[in-house]
């Protein structure tokens, strides 16, 4: 059964309708390459899933529980439990500034999951370790570099435990140099089967490593397939188009 269910999604800001009836689904363990130009509605789709943007209509599942239902959403109670189980990575990080990286990571779970100081100090080691930056749990983010935050940002989603984790834009406010070590980390949580949906504007990382690619223009999925179909074989006239423009 698909972890992520979306059905006929529609959202508008005033007259400027930024999704169109978007539907599709997210199986279990799979990683799924959101792509297309800036203003395609890309982010609003995304942050639809953790209840950061409220939708006008359609639904949508998470694990077999409805987050929205025909444009309706439960009680607050039932929204928090559904989207806990899922955690989210921002473009510019999000990172509370006057907070050490240990106590960024801290914060969330201790007030939600309740978990002993040395439970909360062990996982926050564990997950610094992973993404490759255990000597700097007492650093504060402003000495950290951009790549050093956004790895940050990754632990820091992976200590509320989540079934699924949505990345927007990861790498977009990086310097070239920086955004490999963050792509590295993504691609570890990819080879651990984690669920994965990623807005991204990194071609390379959704060749080789999304099991689909989504490619979204004018508040539409215009087309979506295996990486292979959808970079060396695009039907859409759109797509082509986009892919030449851009990354050929």
């Amino acid at each position: 059964m698909a972890i992520i269910e979306i059905n006929q999604l529609k959202k508008s800001f005033g007259s400027n309708e930024v999704l169109k009836s978007i539907t599709f689904a997210v199986e279990k363990n799979e990683v799924v390459a959101v792509i297309g130009p800036s203003g395609s509605g890309k982010s609003t789709m995304l942050r639809s899933l953790v209840h950061l943007e409220t939708i006008d209509a359609g639904s949508i599942a998470i694990d077999g529980q409805f987050l929205a239902e025909n444009g309706h959403y439960p009680k607050t109670k039932a929204i928090k439990e559904i989207t806990a189980k899922t955690g989210m990575v921002f473009q510019h990080f999000n990172l509370f500034p006057h907070l050490s990286v240990k106590e960024n990571l801290e914060t969330a779970p201790k007030l939600v999951k309740k978990l002993s100081k040395e439970q909360l100090g062990n996982l926050s080691a564990d997950l610094l370790k992973k993404v490759g930056l255990a000597d700097k749990e007492h650093a504060m983010p402003g000495s950290l570099s951009g790549g050093q935050k956004q790895r940050v940002a990754i632990a820091r989603a992976l200590m509320m435990n989540p079934e699924i984790l949505l990345f927007d834009e990861p790498t977009s406010a990086l310097d070239p140099e920086l955004t490999g070590e963050v792509l590295k980390v993504m691609k570890d949580l990819a080879k651990e089967n984690m669920t994965m949906i990623v807005v991204t504007h990194e071609m390379g990382f959704a060749r080789e490593v999304a099991d689909r690619v989504v490619f979204m223009d004018g508040g539409e999925i215009v087309e979506a397939g295996t990486p292979d179909e959808i970079f060396n074989n695009p039907q859409h006239p759109r797509t082509q188009a986009f892919l030449s423009k851009n990354f050929q």
